[in-house]
């Protein structure tokens, strides 16, 4: 399966861990994690959350499906 978002990334750019995340989320580590290595994905509400968290554009959050 391919990886469909890009949170671990914009975590490390944005020198925050997963375990801030679930933190400010109030959602279990193991959850997060499982975003993280894209074992599950989290649901667009909560996305949203963490691009606000993260001060970014959620776009930046999810992979392009766009070919170049």
């Amino acid at each position: 399966m391919k990886d469909l978002n890009r949170l671990k990334i914009v975590l490390c750019e944005k020198k925050k861990t997963s375990k801030w995340l679930s933190e400010e989320l109030g959602k279990n580590v193991a959850t997060v994690s499982k975003w993280c290595t894209n074992t599950i994905q989290p649901d667009l509400p909560t996305l949203n959350k963490i691009a606000e968290l993260l001060d970014v554009d959620i776009k930046d959050l999810i992979q392009s499906t766009k070919q170049s």
